[in-house]
């Protein structure tokens, strides 16, 4: 929402001026969005970080082992904590007070969690402990359905994360459950058509997909996890002419896609050890996906592109400095490849920006 004000502000005045928006129409839109970012006040924002702060005072309590106290009266504290805080929830919600409802939500999620940890402490369970996060993970995503609370479901889907995570550290191997449970929860989010956790899938997910290059093929799997990044970015482009309705993910996609991309051709490059001309064809590759990022931001004024493209050059240009900075010739090439490759973009930055304010003056 803050990213989307800020464009129209900046648009309204040239709107203005060109005659496609009236002062009383520009003040209307100016009223409307100050309406709305009122969503965004303080006081929700605190309430969220508080029922995190709660959500830790008790896991810590639990920690603390609290041994002086009755097994039923812990089990009672839990039980009274729970029903207190979605109790709350209720009340918040009838009283037109939705964040501070989710937020005592989120506090119910946390103490749910903290009461696992608590009855498996108490009764001295040994169990696989990815086990209690993957219970901890479930309760959230079921206090996100049956409440329809947004964050609820955010915390459920890291909770999975941590889970799959967890088991990929004790087992060595892909943990391919990950993708039921990340299935499950993003579901959800679509249902609730929350684009804030979309994101968030899609972040885990990647993170995921990246993860496989060091666990496939005894640790060399990095080109499946280029070749599926890829594919993500095929999806995200070819998706709008099969279906209108997949054109607002196609541009998510296509990022999230050459991301996942760069890190596989990165890891080829710096993790593993390649000879000198594979490592020369790599580094044409990587920069050919940065450039072509960079490219899609220009042409179709997505921001978010054209940071990634830079960040991704600025990252792959630094690391083959020091690559190749042990010797004359490789930080000679180094020097003149970077050169080069900038001036390329200045020219097709300048070709673009030239043919966008031709087609304006065109329209004006």
């Amino acid at each position: 929402m803050w990213g989307y004000r800020k464009r129209i502000e900046r648009d309204l005045p040239r709107w203005r001026e060109s005659g496609w928006v009236t002062p009383e129409g520009e003040t209307a839109i100016r009223g409307e969005l100050e309406s709305h970012s009122r969503s965004f006040e303080v006081a929700p924002i605190l309430g969220i970080l508080g029922a995190v702060l709660i959500g830790f005072a008790a896991m810590s309590f639990v920690a603390a082992n609290w041994d002086e106290m009755p097994r039923l009266a812990r089990l009672a504290l839990i039980l009274a904590g729970l029903i207190s805080a979605y109790g709350i929830a209720g009340l918040l919600f009838e009283r037109g007070h939705p964040a501070f409802a989710h937020a005592a939500i989120l506090a119910g999620v946390a103490i749910f969690g903290a009461g696992i940890m608590l009855i498996a402490q108490m009764y001295h369970i040994d169990g696989h402990p990815p086990d209690a996060v993957l219970i901890w993970a479930l309760g959230a995503l079921l206090a996100g359905v049956l409440l329809k609370s947004n964050p609820a479901l955010a915390l459920a889907m890291l909770l999975i994360g941590l889970w799959s995570a967890w088991e990929t550290s004790i087992s060595g191997t892909v943990h391919w459950q990950f993708l039921l449970g990340w299935a499950a929860v993003t579901c959800t989010f679509l249902w609730h058509r929350w684009a804030p956790g979309l994101h968030l899938a899609a972040i885990v997910l990647s993170l995921w997909i990246i993860s496989l290059g060091y666990l496939l093929l005894h640790g060399h799997g990095h080109a499946v996890v280029v070749g599926l990044g890829l594919l993500i970015a095929a999806i995200g482009l070819a998706g709008p002419i099969f279906a209108n309705n997949l054109k607002q993910f196609s541009a998510p996609a296509l990022g999230y896609g050459m991301t996942i991309a760069f890190a596989g051709l990165f890891a080829m490059q710096f993790v593993e050890s390649p000879p000198l001309g594979g490592l020369i064809l790599l580094a044409l590759a990587t920069l050919a996906l940065v450039l072509s990022a960079i490219g899609f931001g220009l042409r179709t004024g997505r921001a978010s592109a054209l940071w990634l493209g830079y960040a991704g050059f600025s990252i792959e240009v630094l690391a083959l400095y020091f690559k190749t900075v042990g010797t004359l010739l490789g930080s000679s090439l180094f020097f003149l490849a970077s050169g080069l490759i900038v001036m390329a973009l200045a020219a097709i930055a300048y070709r673009l920006h030239s043919r966008s304010r031709s087609r304006m003056e065109a329209v004006s």
